[in-house]
């Protein structure tokens, strides 16, 4: 049997395939990078309202690796949101820890600023390229694959893969390419339109893979309240989302901004508590449950409140806090039931407490989510269990690694994905 054609072939030119590609030819392999699309990258250029959050710096030590500017306003250990990367993914971040190791946050932020890339920290923690333009972190990208000796290849979806005893053959529309060892980075199901469809699960089911039912995450939520829709446009820079279930009990929440749209509601609040509703079951529906004025007490917003409606005959509009849209409370007043043109020494007792509780503890019905087309990530994927997470080979068929979004691993909105999709490649390019 002759010898292979190439050491590697990577299966995907996203995040997580281009840093394979160039860390393993960078090592002296014979790398093939397979991409569907006409270019690489596609799903680089989407994110971040195409300005690419390349990381979070909740997980960065060493802030002197940043040559942009650092907003004052940013202290971790103020800052809301994950504690550190692997946080930011839950119970199967642990999964993260030998990538982390092997690519951390410094060391991608380095990785970026040498490639020409300047990067800049912003309020929330977000890294992002000083550019605000994705394109130049996926030009930095492939210009290292190009000098790495890695070669690419554009519009060549994969079909299938087969074992071949200790090799792999990979077939293309052209015929089949032999090769060492398999590098899967083809992504989950989100954002379909940048090819992201779901052609991992197929090839890993070959080789005995479980998936974990993939289903959409980081996606704006449908409500059930035509008020809410007519607010479109409308952002709460501070508020904490909750999602209950019919029972009551709490199964997510988030204190982030929230934007109201013409579907209902996204923003990184949402974004963040979505995946449980997209996971859920049971029966339903679920519920929304807004505060809309989380730095203020119940007890306190009551007391300005009383206060307020004594001091003289001003409208209760102008009595809720500044800091919310006047758009907001006035659509909330009619939605508690409250009139609008109510004054202080005329609001009851019973319009009082049900204004109180649509600002701190509004329910909201919730609808569904807009699925898989408008999800950034995908929750489920390749079961962790059968992954070796300190060299991402498959603990079923050796020389099959598995890298990315394929696997069942999503974290939170704020860079942290793209950090797992870097250090997840580096590693797998380390590894073969």
């Amino acid at each position: 049997m002759s010898d292979p054609d190439f050491d590697v072939a990577i299966l995907g030119a996203g995040a997580a395939g281009l840093f394979a590609g160039f860390r393993a030819a960078e090592r002296g392999r014979r790398v093939v990078v397979l991409e569907k699309n006409r270019r690489p990258g596609v799903k680089i250029l989407m994110s971040g309202g195409t300005r690419c959050n390349i990381t979070n710096a909740r997980g960065l030590k060493d802030r002197s690796v940043i040559s942009g500017p650092i907003d004052p306003a940013f202290n971790p250990k103020e800052a809301r949101g994950a504690r550190s990367i692997m946080d930011a993914f839950g119970p199967n971040g642990r999964f993260l820890a030998p990538a982390l190791k092997a690519l951390s946050v410094e060391q991608t932020v380095r990785l970026f600023e040498g490639e020409g890339v300047a990067t800049k920290i912003e309020g929330n923690g977000k890294v992002f390229p000083v550019s605000d333009k994705a394109i130049d972190v996926l030009d930095a990208l492939v210009r290292r694959l190009a000098r790495s000796g890695a070669e690419l290849r554009t519009q060549c979806p994969v079909q299938s893969v087969e074992a071949e005893g200790d090799a792999f053959l990979v077939h293309l529309p052209d015929g089949p390419l032999r090769t060492r060892r398999v590098i899967l980075a083809v992504g989950g199901q989100s954002y379909p339109g940048c090819g992201t469809s779901g052609d991992g699960y197929g090839i890993s089911q070959a080789f005995g893979h479980t998936i974990r039912p993939p289903r959409p995450a980081l996606v704006p939520l449908r409500i059930d309240a035509d008020w809410v829709r007519d607010l479109k446009g409308i952002t709460v820079p501070d508020a904490l989302a909750r999602v209950l279930d019919p029972g009551g009990p709490k199964l997510a929440d988030r204190r982030e901004a929230v934007l109201f749209a013409h579907f209902g509601l996204t923003g990184p609040a949402i974004l963040d508590v979505s995946g449980p509703v997209a996971r859920f079951d049971g029966p339903g529906p679920l519920t929304l449950e807004l505060d809309l004025l989380p730095e203020l007490r119940l007890d306190a917003l009551d007391a300005q409140l009383q206060a307020g409606a004594r001091s003289g005959r001003r409208l209760v509009a102008n009595l809720l806090p500044d800091e919310l849209p006047r758009r907001l409370t006035t659509a909330l007043m009619r939605a508690c039931a409250v009139p609008d043109d109510r004054i202080g020494p005329e609001l009851s007792r019973d319009e009082r407490r049900r204004l109180l509780a649509g600002l701190k503890s509004l329910r909201l019905p919730i609808a569904g989510t807009l699925g898989f087309a408008k999800a950034e990530v995908t929750s489920g994927g390749v079961s962790l269990d059968e992954v070796d997470p300190a060299t991402l080979e498959s603990r079923l068929r050796p020389g099959f690694h598995l890298i990315g979004e394929v696997l069942d691993l999503d974290g939170r909105i704020g860079g942290y994905n793209f950090q797992a999709a870097w250090s997840s490649g580096w590693l797998a390019g380390e590894s073969v």
